[in-house]
C-alpha cells in the first residue's frame, strides 16, 4: 500500500556497475531503495526499514519475536542466500566443472532450507502468529529452490512449500513477481553478461 516508483537496473547489461547506481549502493547490487532521504541496500535492510517505518508485517512488539525476527532474518541472509546464490553459481553459471564447489553449496543450501522446513512444521509462519517480513524475506529465496536444488526440492520439504504457495497466492507478491514484465532485459547470457555479473572474469 506505500507508493513507490520501479527503476530497472539491467544487470546483464552492467547497470549496477554505472556511477550513479554504486553511488546509492557501493556493493553495485540490487535492491536499493531511496525513501526520502534514505537509502537503504540489501533485501534484509530493506525488509527492516520498511517494516519498521511503516509498521506493517511486524511481529507483535516482544523481546522473544524481535529476538526471533532478527535471528531469521540474518539467518536467510548469511546463509540461505549466499550458499543458494553459489549453489546457482556452480551449477549453472560457472565456465568450469567443480565438482567439491557444486558439492559444498549444495549441501549447504539444502541444510539450511531443511532447517527452515523444520521449523515451520508446528508453526504456519516464521515468527509469531503473523505473516511478517520474516516469512517474505524466507520467500524470496525458497520460491526459487527448484533452480537452486532441482525440481524435487520444494515437494520434498512440505512446511516449506506450505508457506511458499501461501504467500505466492497473496495478490502483493504476484504484484511483485509482475513488476518485471513491464520493462526490457538484455535476454542473453552472454559473453558481456557474465562479464557485468561475474566481474572476477574481467580480472
Amino acid at each position: 500500500g506505500v507508493a513507490y516508483e520501479p527503476i530497472p537496473v539491467d544487470t546483464r547489461a552492467g547497470d549496477q556497475h554505472k556511477p550513479d547506481f554504486v553511488a546509492i549502493n557501493p556493493n553495485g547490487k540490487v535492491p536499493v531503495i531511496v525513501d526520502g532521504d534514505v537509502t537503504v541496500f540489501d533485501s534484509n535492510a530493506i525488509l527492516l526499514h520498511l517494516g519498521e517505518t511503516t509498521g506493517k508485517f511486524m511481529p507483535a512488539d516482544s523481546a522473544k519475536n524481535r529476538g526471533e525476527l532478527l535471528s531469521w532474518m540474518m539467518f536467510v541472509g548469511t546463509g540461505v542466500g549466499p550458499y543458494s546464490g553459489q549453489a546457482v553459481h556452480f551449477q549453472h553459471m560457472a565456465p568450469e566443472d567443480i565438482p567439491y564447489a557444486k558439492k559444498r553449496y549444495i549441501f549447504e543450501a539444502k541444510r539450511h532450507f531443511d532447517i527452515l522446513n523444520d521449523h515451520l512444521a508446528d508453526r504456519t509462519y516464521m515468527v509469531g502468529d503473523t505473516y511478517t517480513i520474516a516469512d517474505m524475506n524466507v520467500w524470496g529465496w525458497a520460491r526459487m529452490l527448484p533452480f537452486v536444488l532441482g525440481a524435487d526440492a520444494l515437494p520434498s520439504l512440505p512446511n516449506l512449500k506450505r508457506l511458499v504457495d501461501e504467500i505466492e497466492a497473496r495478490p502483493a507478491a504476484q504484484k511483485a513477481l509482475a513488476i518485471k514484465d513491464g520493462f526490457e532485459w538484455k535476454a542473453e547470457m552472454d559473453d558481456e553478461a557474465r562479464k557485468n555479473m561475474f566481474r572476477h572474469l574481467q580480472a
